[in-house]
């Protein structure tokens, strides 16, 4: 368990920076990220490097003991490379220009960009690659940020004619694909094919679905051209990059198989307030972020990094980009650090060292004023690092027995064709995490297709393209599984099986679904299972089947099939009929289910028991009396945190 922060050199006096870095050490911080939106000062005029100030800057931070993360500078092209390459800017989707004045103002499919980078990443690894205290790089800084993953441009408009060449060999398999006789929308040619935008109304689902793979694909090339420099030029150093929260227009599980540790952006407070959580969930978590949107992140970049993740930018105060920026709860900074490495977390870095005083982030905070005083955020950074001793080194990487099946293309299908404003995927996913952290189980996010023979849970909240690999995978498994609706609706084409959904979860499940509905809110479906009452909404299928339903509408129609460990929802639940359903399942896996005290989450990990208090007043920890607390204890205080050791590892 390591602390690190993010710091801009260039931003400061370099009278400033050996002070800085003594600083850092004594707060207990181990590593510093430093490079990636300095590209400006790196190259001031085109072929013209300038690395006197970054080999001082790198000796002066490796000199006081820190190690070095040197990020890639593409995220930020300077002003001369745009007006030199014109081609490299982004089209939005209603065929705008993405300009100069920010940052992330490039097409991933854009020739000349990608060459571009080739060239500073070289010269950058060449030049650094070997040096002693750089122990990692990142590649860029958060992909697609601004939504900027797809693009609609002439670069991205070619390489989208190439790919689908490549996807189908021929232009009539398309056709078939997309299903283009439809509105007469046959192609003769993959020339001939635009992407998807600025069409009069819907434009083909399937067209859509191939863009969104397209447009992942070109993140997983785009990343792995720098990685392929960075491993030949600086071998033995972890490679990562730093994704984003709720975020889903690239297939990160498969930018991560490119990496050695996947690192994401952690601001609680911020991502609580930008998505779709209730005016009263914001205002009761206002300050301490919702109990599981941390969580949540944690377990779902450990997948994409194979079991390695860090925190690479850690929230230590207000932001400055939400609608609304609160402050942390006091206590809070400390509870989302221990939080992380309950999760697994090999670092957490902290955004940032200093506030900038100057340009688009001046009101966002950072470990210290900009006075060089320390803020709120440093003083809990550094009481992090003392309790850091007391527990010693602990395991990272540990097996849950729940598994969360997380895919990007289900969430690009429901956005593509929800059938209902209210349908998406990801908030589903984060429900039944949500539900099962709950009830205090630790939870992996695996892919479609991943090996599940270790897990006694599995959960796919919506699956609605169900892979043969899939299949083969849930057969493999000796698992209690749960399939949510719409799951196998429809083909890898975007279209209907032939044999109706769920299509080759018939294989598991002698069911057939005839009819579906989308519903209103607060219009809910009244669903029987055991003399209760649970609420769906949102969703209703109609189900044809010759097994007994495990619950049914109160018409008795099925609404929850069962065969074996193997089932099925026609609908989907609200919040209290999904814990119920979850914790019955974990029950019928053999799982222990815990009565937590209300927004306290608990994880397990090397040995010890992780509590954070969520609440915004004192709980309980769910420990034995007589628990060996090493931090903490049984009173938790508001952005409290409790670890014992535990006896039943």
């Amino acid at each position: 368990m390591k602390l690190g922060v993010c710091y801009y050199p260039e931003h400061w006096p370099e009278t400033w920076w050996q002070d800085d870095a003594r600083a850092m050490v004594a707060m207990g911080l181990s590593w510093v990220r430093i490079g990636e939106f300095a590209w400006s000062r790196m190259e001031p005029e085109p072929g013209h490097f300038n690395w006197a100030w970054l080999d001082r800057a790198i000796d002066t931070l490796g000199d006081a003991g820190l190690q070095i993360v040197m990020g890639t500078p593409t995220a930020t092209p300077p002003k001369w490379l745009v007006d030199q390459h014109p081609d490299m800017i982004a089209i939005d989707e209603n065929g705008r220009p993405r300009l100069f004045g920010s940052r992330r103002h490039y097409c991933f499919s854009s020739e000349s960009y990608r060459a571009e980078c080739l060239r500073i990443v070289t010269a950058l690894a060449e030049r650094y690659g070997q040096h002693p205290a750089i122990g990692a790089w990142q590649t860029d800084n958060e992909f697609g940020c601004h939504n900027t993953t797809i693009s609609y441009s002439e670069a991205a408009a070619t390489r989208f004619r190439q790919w689908l060449a490549r996807r189908y060999n021929d232009v009539d398999s398309l056709n078939r694909a997309w299903g283009s006789v439809f509105w007469s929308m046959e192609y003769r040619s993959f020339d001939e094919i635009d992407p998807p935008h600025l069409t009069v109304t819907e434009v083909n689902p399937s067209h859509r679905l191939d863009y969104n793979r397209f447009a992942s694909n070109e993140v997983v090339s785009f990343n792995k051209l720098q990685v392929d420099v960075l491993r030949r030029l600086s071998p033995g150093r972890d490679i990562t990059h730093n994704f984003m929260g709720f975020y889903t227009e690239f297939d990160h599980f498969d930018v991560g198989r490119d990496l050695d540790v996947a690192t994401w952006d952690s601001y609680p407070l911020g991502f609580l307030e930008q998505f779709w959580f209730s005016p009263e969930e914001k205002q009761r978590y206002l300050r301490q972020g919702h109990p599981d949107v941390a969580g949540f992140h944690h377990d779902l970049y450990r997948g994409c990094g194979q079991g390695r993740w860090w925190v690479m930018e850690q929230q230590p105060g207000p932001v400055n980009w939400a609608r609304y920026n609160p402050a942390p709860l006091p206590g809070m900074v400390r509870a989302w650090t221990w939080e992380a490495f309950a999760h697994g977390a090999e670092v957490v870095s902290y955004f940032r060292w200093r506030q900038a005083p100057f340009a688009q982030e001046q009101m966002h905070a950072g470990l210290n004023l900009p006075d060089r005083s320390l803020d709120i955020g440093g003083q809990e950074a550094r009481q992090v690092a003392d309790e850091i001793e007391i527990l010693g080194p602990i395991a990272t990487t540990e097996q849950a027995k729940v598994a969360l099946i997380f895919s990007y293309e289900a969430d690009w299908m429901s956005l593509i064709q929800p059938q209902g404003r209210s349908f998406r995927w990801l908030h589903m996913a984060f429900e039944t995490y949500s539900a099962l952290r709950g009830m205090g189980l630790d939870v992996d996010m695996v892919p479609p297709g991943a090996d599940l023979t270790a897990y006694k849970l599995v959960i796919a909240p919506a699956q609605i393209h169900v892979s043969n690999e899939l299949v083969e995978a849930i057969s493999k498994s000796e698992a209690v599984l749960l399939l949510g609706p719409r799951s196998g609706s429809k083909t890898k084409d975007f279209q209907i099986p032939d044999t109706l959904p769920p299509g080759p979860v018939q294989q598991l499940l002698p069911i057939k679904v005839t009819r579906v509905e989308s519903l209103r809110p607060g219009t809910l479906s009244d669903v029987i299972y055991k003399s209760r009452d649970l609420k769906g909404h949102m969703w209703r299928e109609d189900i044809r089947s010759q097994l007994i339903p495990h619950a049914t509408y109160k018409n008795g129609e099925g609404a929850w099939y069962q065969q074996g460990r193997v089932n099925y929802l026609g609908f989907w639940p609200d919040r209290e009929a999904l814990a119920h359903i979850l914790c019955e399942l974990a029950e019928d896996a053999g799982l222990e289910v815990q009565s937590l005290p209300e927004d306290v989450r608990i994880s397990r990990r090397g040995g010890f028991v992780f509590a954070i208090n969520y609440a915004a007043d004192t709980r309980s920890a769910p420990a034995p009396e007589d628990a060996d607390f090493l931090v903490g204890g049984h009173e938790m205080l508001p952005a409290g945190v409790s670890i014992w050791r535990d006896v039943t590892a």
